[in-house]
């Protein structure tokens, strides 16, 4: 390995992105990941606007080391949103070694995406693929996942769990796929999550209560790490007779299980 060779840091962003409230960084994300963050001088990003937002955020706490003008910021392709960093759509796996050559060049980078962690439920998995193969040296540095902290006050299964993305927008096509993964929850006890965006949100929640069978535990959290947090867990027969659909303003992680 090249001595000179920077590190890929992994710089999770708050949760409330797009939410109409913003709570405190230090809230959600420790000092220390904050320090690394204002360090860095060169970004790989999901959208170089919301990046030079978060930014401006560090910066009240921990000076930026290079200002916002001089931030080297590069957006992921389109085709990785899209399509997906590993192909999974029928095209390439994305090839991102490009957009680590200021590391080559000994500069430390930061990935980061819109909120949570990067390449979990969402694009730069490649870049990290790509560094490894380069041999940059990856470090994940601690904040705030959806993902996670949702299973974690689920009260379902944390110990087998999957994470199955987005459900299809076609009605018959969702049915088909609540179906799919409550049998796998009821047959196996493996906990399924799944996220959608605020303005489906509704339909989504009306085709699982009234898709799934009585006995089968359905959880929903949204505003994570935000005062207006909501977490709720409940059979799916409760949910029947004190419906309460999930807020239409922001992303929401279900769970489903046993």
């Amino acid at each position: 390995m090249n001595a000179k060779t920077g590190t890929l840091y992994l710089v999770p962003a708050p949760l409330d992105f797009g939410c109409d409230t913003q709570a405190p960084l230090q809230d959600a994300l420790p000092a220390a990941t904050l320090q690394t963050a204002a360090r860095l001088t060169h970004w790989v990003c999901e959208n170089a606007k919301s990046t030079r937002a978060y930014l401006k955020r560090i910066d009240a706490l921990h000076p930026l080391a290079a200002s916002l003008q001089q931030q080297q910021i590069t957006e992921l392709p389109r085709e990785v949103h899209k399509k997906g960093d590993h192909g999974d759509k029928g095209s390439a796996p994305f090839d991102a070694r490009p957009l680590l050559a200021a590391a080559l060049n000994g500069h430390d980078i930061g990935l980061v995406s819109e909120a949570g962690m990067p390449a979990v439920a969402d694009p730069g998995s490649s870049v990290v693929r790509a560094a490894h193969d380069l041999g940059i040296p990856v470090v994940p540095l601690v904040g705030p996942v959806s993902l996670l902290l949702a299973l974690a006050a689920s009260g379902l299964n944390g110990q087998n769990f999957a994470f199955v993305g987005y459900l299809p927008q076609d009605g018959q096509e969702r049915t088909q796929r609540i179906k799919e993964l409550e049998s796998i929850a009821l047959r196996t006890g493996q906990t399924q999550l799944f996220i959608e965006t605020p303005y489906r949100n509704p339909a989504l929640w009306q085709a699982l209560v009234q898709t799934l069978q009585p006995h089968t535990r359905l959880a929903l959290a949204s505003g994570l790490t935000l005062p207006e947090a909501r977490i709720h867990s409940q059979l799916v027969r409760q949910w029947r007779q004190q419906p309460a659909p999930p807020d239409n303003r922001t992303p929401v992680v279900f769970a489903l299980g046993r």
